[in-house]
């Protein structure tokens, strides 16, 4: 339960104003800091000269206002640090929050609560940028960092816990992290809300589009979306009208007072207090924002207009969020079926499907690949992965493994750090080692998929995988293998699937779409009898999956069908079997886009022999092979393989098709 969403779910709430831009009027000494060693630290005035925090809030609440935000904005240890305050981390945060707590409590009525938002805001480092310095950190030295400063203000009393004016999301999913081991330490659950700071032209400092942001933080299960500081209302219109039409989560903005101006070496901010009322109405009344208050530059008087013309605006109904303000809510309805890079989100249930995942990047099926990673030559990586966006695929499948080579974790978080800087899609980690995947995971600005989990040795695989799966919000990839091996009937292949979807879905609350099924498929290009049927057995596979575990995904690794054939004829039939997989309900493909042909273009009699040898016709296979032995390559085939298990040797395709 949750005072604080029982009455967001009822009425609009609106936080207070400006702290910083406040306590610049009052002229402080360094005196009133503490000493010249810490003048400038706002958050050390908690303990300095309250009554000036006190003051500032006091009147925001005297204007109306629903939120006061703790004074803890800089809070950090990392922040205090700066001014040699970073041992007095917790005792700063919790006295922030006790001096927000006891206003709000005073000024609470029975017909009008008020409320406390615990402030945390940004490092100041990047950690997804490729800057030396500011990218000196750790995905867990920052939830650390943030843990620390959640667990004061959770003990000092807050109702939520306020993540506003982010500049890298990479650094907002380890604040959540953070956050979430804050509250299990102290033994209290508050609401997350996530803000993020846009430029002028929609996007986060590293790039991140609004869509991008939705994406990851709907993932990690926050309660509320929302935008601060940056810009004015205006920049706001377009990402807050994206997150109106698309966010299942209530939303919030906090804009600053316009964009501030540089008058005689002062920040001065132009929108007015009538202006900033009405452009928040605006929000209120056009798009169903929940939340509304100012950031930089707004005034008690900014505040007072805001309220006055706030408190009884006509809030336009959200269906896709209303039901959702609760602490007990249906993450396994709600969360979209998108994944995300540190630029965009993109949705893994494509119209027409499928979703194409790029296999070049990888170390055991390119030479090209392996040859980069021998070398530490992630250029030639990102070359690759451009090819591959280029060709076609919408998410590329990343893996590092080298036999050569004994630091798989570290070559997956440089290349993750390399193709975040250069690329826009969204990645598939692929490792059998689960350190390796939380490696990517730990690196990736964006909302990830991981490739794989299975049932070879029971649940052990999936116990150790899924917990950091659902601490970062990613999707994942499930193999129907068991403890038997892997299903080759549609049987076994359902069967397995069921048992993972009761442990992952029923058991640890992972929502249906972001289980991925890989039914697995066998070449029916040997001439071994018991796998001619291996199509027929994974397309009904396919289907029955779909039907009977609703809203679950599925994937392929296409061209294992093919197996042994020469290039040419393997791109044929791999282009076939996919038609008729997406027919059977396959969402994501596994290939390399620029070897598969559209089902129409393909030759009738070529199509036709395809179709023979996939549903385990008369003497098909001999018949397929005649053909393209008669009918030799294009020549836009000769250059290029049909699938990067070309020239291996068996063993080496099943590891790189099946055992992921």
């Amino acid at each position: 339960m949750s005072s604080f969403l029982d009455a967001l779910a009822q009425r609009v709430l609106i936080y207070d104003g400006a702290m910083g831009t406040n306590i610049q009027r009052y002229q402080l000494t360094a005196e009133d800091y503490g000493g010249q060693a810490t003048e400038g630290c706002n958050e050390y005035l908690v303990i300095t000269k309250p009554s000036v925090i006190e003051e500032i809030q006091r009147g925001f609440l005297e204007v109306g206002c629903d939120v006061l935000e703790s004074d803890s904005f800089t809070g950090s240890r990392l922040k205090l640090d700066e001014y040699g305050l970073g041992e007095r981390t917790h005792e700063i945060n919790f006295a922030a929050a006790q001096l927000a707590r006891r206003l709000a409590d005073e000024y609470s009525t029975p017909e009008h609560p008020r409320f406390v938002a615990g402030s945390i805001g940004p490092t100041g480092m990047l950690p997804s940028s490729d800057d030396p310095l500011l990218s000196n950190i750790t995905y867990q030295q920052l939830a650390d960092i943030f843990h620390e400063q959640a667990a004061a203000l959770l003990e000092g009393g807050v109702d939520v816990l306020l993540i506003e004016t982010s500049q890298d999301i990479l650094e907002v999913r380890a604040t959540i992290t953070g956050i979430r081991r804050a509250m299990k330490q102290v033994g209290r659950t508050v609401p997350i809300q996530a803000q993020v700071s846009l430029d002028t032209s929609g996007r986060m400092l590293l790039g991140t589009d609004i869509a991008a942001v939705m994406a990851t933080l709907t993932a990690l299960r926050v309660d509320i979306i929302g935008l601060n500081c940056s810009t004015g209302p205006d920049y706001m219109r377009e990402p807050v009208r994206y997150l109106s039409e698309n966010c299942p989560l209530p939303i919030s903005t906090i804009p600053n007072a316009g964009i501030p101006l540089n008058v005689n070496g002062q920040a001065v901010y132009p929108t007015t207090p009538e202006q900033m009322a009405e452009a928040l109405r605006d929000f209120i009344t056009e798009f169903g924002v929940n939340i509304v208050g100012g950031c930089c530059g707004n005034s008690h008087e900014h505040m007072r207009a805001i309220v006055n013309a706030c408190r009884n605006a006509p809030r336009r109904p959200r269906p896709i969020a209303d039901n959702n303000i609760t602490a007990n809510k249906d993450w396994a309805t709600i969360t979209p079926s998108l994944v995300s890079s540190g630029i965009r989100a993109t949705t893994m249930t494509q119209d027409p499907p499928p979703l194409l995942v790029g296999e070049r990047v990888n170390a055991q099926g390119s030479r090209k690949a392996k040859q980069a990673l021998l070398n530490d030559d992630y250029d030639t990586l990102l070359g690759i992965a451009r090819e591959q966006v280029e060709g076609g695929a919408h998410v590329l499948d990343v893996q590092v493994a080298l036999t050569e080579r004994t630091d798989e974790p570290q070559q997956m978080a440089k290349t993750v750090k390399k193709l975040s800087m250069g690329i826009e899609a969204p990645l598939v980690f692929d490792s059998t080692e689960p350190n390796v995947l939380e490696a990517g995971l730990e690196t990736y600005p964006g909302r990830a998929i991981v490739n794989s989990i299975n049932m070879e040795t029971g649940r052990e695989k999936i116990e150790r995988v899924l917990p950091f799966v659902l601490e970062h919000g990613a999707a994942v990839v499930a193999l129907t293998i068991d403890e038997i091996g892997m299903g080759k009937t549609t049987e076994r292949k359902v069967a397995i699937a069921h048992a993972i979807y009761d442990i992952c879905v029923s058991e640890y609350g992972l929502a249906p779409n972001a289980l991925i099924f890989d039914p697995l498929t066998f070449p029916i290009t040997t001439g071994q009898e018991e796998l001619f049927t291996a199509g027929i057995e994974t397309l009904d596979a396919l289907t029955q999956i779909k039907t009977e575990l609703p809203g679950v995904l599925t994937i392929l690794g296409v061209s294992n069908i093919s197996f042994g054939l020469k290039p040419h004829a393997r791109a044929v039939l791999n282009s076939v079997f996919l038609y008729h997989a997406v027919k059977a309900g396959l969402d994501m493909a596994i290939v390399n886009p620029t070897h598969i042909k559209p089902y129409a273009e393909i030759d009738a009699e070529q199509r036709q022999l395809a179709d023979d040898l996939i549903f385990n016709r008369p003497d098909a296979l001999a018949h397929y092979i005649a053909y393209f032995e008669e009918h030799g390559p294009q020549k836009s085939d000769e250059n290029e393989k049909a699938d990067p298990t070309e020239g291996m040797e068996p063993e080496e395709a099943l590891h790189f098709h099946i055992l992921r």
